[in-house]
C-alpha cells in the first residue's frame, strides 16, 4: 500500500519499494506489459470525452487486444526493435493501442501533436527518423509530403487487417531499452530534439504518480492534457495505467462545458491539468451548475496565478496542489494531494519529493541558505542538474518559483520577477490574461513589458494598470511598456510562448512609455 501521510512517505520511501510495484525488474521490463497486459480483467482502462459530445469507455481487455494486434502488425510489416513509430492521433482506443503496441513490439513510440502542420511534423520526423507514421486520415496527402516514411491512416482497411491478428503478444525488452521519444512543447523556431525515455522510466514516474498527482486505488482520474506532451503522456496516461487505474482523457478542441460534462458523467474525483485549463473553467462561469467535487486536484507546467488558486479553493473547498520538475528528470517537487498532514501553501511550488536531493544553488553549484534566490537544481550522479528555473527555499522547506532563468529581468540593477508582475496584473478586474517579458532598453538594460488581453485599451488604461502594480508590488517592479493583444501566443501544451513575445517585442508598443 502507498503511504498516505507526508511523514510516512518520507520515512518509508525506497527505490526498491517502487520496483516491487512492477512485474519486471532492473534487467527486464516493458512499459506496455506494466500498464496494460498485467491488468487483464480489471475493468475500465480508458474514459474518453470527445469534443463533439461523444463519450467512450474501454476496458483493459480491449486495450490489451488492440495493442497486441498492433504489435503483431508491426512485426509482420518489418518494424524491428528500436525502430521508431510516430503516432499522430487524438486520444482514442487507436491512439493508446498504437502507443502500447509499439512498445510491446520493442519499437519506440513517438507521440506527435495532431495540430502540427507539415513543417512542424517535418522537423520532428527529420529528428527521429520513424519507419511508420499513423494519422487520423488523409494518408495519401501526408505520404506525398513524407515519401521516405510509410504513412497509414486509422481506417477500415487497417481495422480489418488488425482483426485477423492474435489478441496476445509477449513483449521482451530490457529495462534500459528505449521506449518513447517525447518532444517538448516549445515552438518550432528552435529545431526540436526528442527526449529519449527507456522502459525503466515507468518506475521513476511513480514518484509523480504518488506524490504529485496523489493516485491511489479507487481514484476516478482525469487529465485533459494532450498525450502528445509530457503531462498528458506520463501523468495522464502511463501513471494511472501502471497503477491499474483508468485514463480519463479529452479528445479534440477544448470546451469547458464538455469537460465539466465528462467530470460529472465519469464521476471524477481526482483531476490534473495545466493552470490554463483551470482558468478556462473559471472564466466559463459553469462550475456552479455541475456536481463535480474533486477530492484531489493538481496542476503543473507553469505557476498558477493567485486569483485562480483562490477561485478553486472557494469553489471546491480544497487547495490546488502543484508539482514541479523537468522532462529529463521527472517530478522533483510536489504538494502531495490527499496527504492529510501536508499543508499546501499558496504561492509555493511544494516540497522536495522522496528519492531526490533538491536545492537552490548559485551559478557554481554551491547550495544557498533559505531565503536566497538561485537556480533550482537536483543532484544526480555527475553533480547538480540545473532545471533552468530560479527560485528559493524558505525555512520550512517549501520551494518558491522565481521565473525561468532566462526570464529574470534585471533593470537598472534591480532584479524583478516576471511571475510576480504577471500575478499582480491578473488581480486587476479588467485584465483577462497577462504575460511579462524583459526587453532591451538603452538606459536600464532591460525593462518589463506586459502583453495584456482586455476589453479596455489605450494609454489611460496602461497608466492605470502600471499604478495598480506599483501600489501592490513595488514602485520599481512594474511594466514600463504595455502592449494589448487579442490573445497570448501559446505552445501546443498551453504554456505562454515567451519566445514569440520576445521576438515581437522588437516592434514598438501600442502605448507610450509612462514614467
Amino acid at each position: 500500500m502507498a503511504a498516505r501521510s507526508y511523514r510516512e512517505a518520507l520515512a518509508t520511501f525506497s527505490w526498491d519499494a517502487l520496483w516491487r510495484r512492477f512485474d519486471g525488474d532492473r534487467r527486464r521490463l516493458n512499459i506496455a506489459h506494466e500498464c496494460v497486459d498485467r491488468h487483464a480483467g480489471r475493468g475500465p482502462a480508458l474514459r474518453l470525452q470527445f469534443a463533439d459530445g461523444r463519450r467512450e469507455e474501454h476496458d483493459f481487455d480491449a486495450l490489451i487486444a488492440w495493442s497486441s494486434r498492433f504489435a503483431h502488425f508491426l512485426e509482420r510489416e518489418g518494424i524491428e526493435r528500436g525502430d521508431r513509430v510516430a503516432i499522430m492521433l487524438e486520444p482514442s482506443l487507436a491512439f493508446y493501442g498504437a502507443l502500447f503496441g509499439a512498445m510491446k513490439r520493442g519499437a519506440i513510440a513517438v507521440p506527435l501533436f495532431t495540430l502540427f502542420g507539415p513543417d512542424g511534423v517535418a522537423l520532428r520526423l527529420d529528428d527521429c527518423r520513424p519507419r511508420m507514421l499513423l494519422v487520423e486520415r488523409d494518408a495519401t496527402t501526408w505520404q506525398a509530403s513524407f515519401p521516405h516514411v510509410r504513412v497509414l491512416a486509422i481506417d477500415r482497411d487497417l481495422a480489418g487487417r488488425l482483426e485477423r491478428l492474435p489478441v496476445a503478444y509477449e513483449p521482451s525488452t530490457a529495462a534500459d531499452d528505449l521506449a518513447v521519444f517525447q518532444y517538448t512543447s516549445g515552438t518550432t523556431r528552435a529545431l526540436p530534439e526528442a527526449v529519449r525515455h527507456t522502459h525503466r522510466s515507468v518506475v521513476t514516474l511513480m514518484i509523480a504518480a504518488l506524490y504529485g498527482v496523489g493516485l491511489e486505488a479507487g481514484d476516478r482520474y482525469f487529465c485533459p492534457s494532450s498525450p502528445a506532451w509530457g503531462h498528458g503522456l506520463w501523468h495522464g496516461t502511463i501513471a494511472p495505467l501502471a497503477l491499474g487505474l483508468a485514463v480519463g482523457a479529452y479528445s479534440g478542441r477544448f470546451d469547458a462545458g464538455r469537460l465539466f460534462d465528462a467530470l460529472d458523467t465519469f464521476g471524477i474525483d481526482n483531476i490534473a491539468a495545466a493552470p490554463t485549463v483551470y482558468r478556462l473553467l473559471r472564466d466559463s462561469g459553469l462550475a456552479a451548475r455541475h456536481p463535480f467535487r474533486p477530492r484531489k486536484l493538481s496542476y503543473t507546467g507553469e505557476p498558477m496565478d493567485s486569483n485562480t488558486f483562490a477561485w478553486i479553493e472557494r469553489t471546491w473547498g480544497l487547495r490546488p496542489c502543484g508539482m514541479y520538475g523537468s522532462t529529463e528528470v521527472g517530478v522533483i517537487i510536489a504538494d502531495y494531494p490527499g496527504f492529510a498532514d501536508y499543508e499546501v501553501r499558496p504561492g509555493a511550488l511544494g516540497k522536495a519529493v522522496p528519492g531526490w536531493d533538491v536545492a537552490i544553488v548559485d551559478g557554481e553549484g554551491r547550495p544557498l541558505p533559505p531565503g536566497q534566490t538561485g537556480e533550482i537544481a537536483v543532484r544526480r550522479k555527475d553533480g547538480w542538474f540545473f532545471v533552468k528555473d530560479r527560485g528559493l527555499v524558505d525555512a520550512d522547506g517549501y520551494f518558491h518559483h522565481a521565473g525561468r532563468s532566462d526570464d529574470v529581468i534585471i533593470s537598472a540593477g534591480w532584479t524583478m520577477s516576471a511571475v510576480e508582475i504577471e500575478d499582480t496584473l491578473l488581480k486587476h478586474p479588467d485584465v483577462r490574461e497577462a504575460a511579462v517579458v524583459g526587453v532591451a532598453d538603452e538606459q536600464r538594460g532591460l525593462v518589463a513589458k506586459a502583453f495584456i488581453v482586455s476589453q479596455r485599451r489605450g494609454s489611460d488604461f496602461a497608466r492605470e494598470i502600471q499604478e495598480f502594480v506599483k501600489t501592490r508590488l513595488s514602485q520599481h517592479e512594474y511594466p514600463r511598456l504595455v502592449e494589448y493583444v487579442d490573445a497570448l501566443p501559446r505552445t501546443p501544451a498551453g504554456k505562454v510562448d515567451r519566445r514569440t513575445l520576445r521576438d515581437r517585442s522588437t516592434a514598438p508598443s501600442v502605448c507610450p512609455r509612462p514614467g
